[in-house]
């Protein structure tokens, strides 16, 4: 019990320590001023889920799409995707089966509509993006 509790203050005290030094982690950049491993990492088209794979068709087609806010301006607030002016990235839904809602699952394009210069995939909503890949 006493090893229990000594444990406890250590952790207490070292978590007061680090809450009030006002020290704070940094990131690694990467090339392009983002987080390093923000746009390195790929996914190949085949290896994204089906509704993956079918959200990626339908953007390549110009819809029609299944939400309304499909096709609207992504603005990068997260910082993890290239910079570029407003208006240039693009977000589109990737259906989650048994989801009431829209789910976390997104593709984010960015360029012309129909033909993007690059489009990534985000399954836990824009906390990390891989680069979308075709063969």
């Amino acid at each position: 019990m006493a090893r229990v509790a000594a444990f406890k203050l250590a952790l207490t005290s070292f978590l007061f320590a680090a809450l009030f030094t006002g020290v704070e982690p940094v990131a690694a950049k990467g090339p392009s001023g983002g987080p390093a491993d923000a746009v390195e990492a790929t996914v190949s088209l085949s290896e994204l889920p089906l509704q993956g794979r079918k959200t990626f068709e339908l953007i390549r087609q110009g819809g029609p799409f299944p939400y309304q806010k499909d096709g609207s301006v992504f603005f990068n607030r997260e910082r993890l995707l290239p910079s570029n002016k407003r208006g240039y990235w693009r977000e589109y839904t990737v259906e989650t089966p048994g989801s009431r809602d829209r789910g976390a699952r997104r593709i984010v394009c960015g360029g012309k509509p129909r033909l993007p210069d690059a489009c990534y995939y985000t399954a836990d909503h824009y906390a990390s993006f891989r680069k979308i890949v075709e063969p």
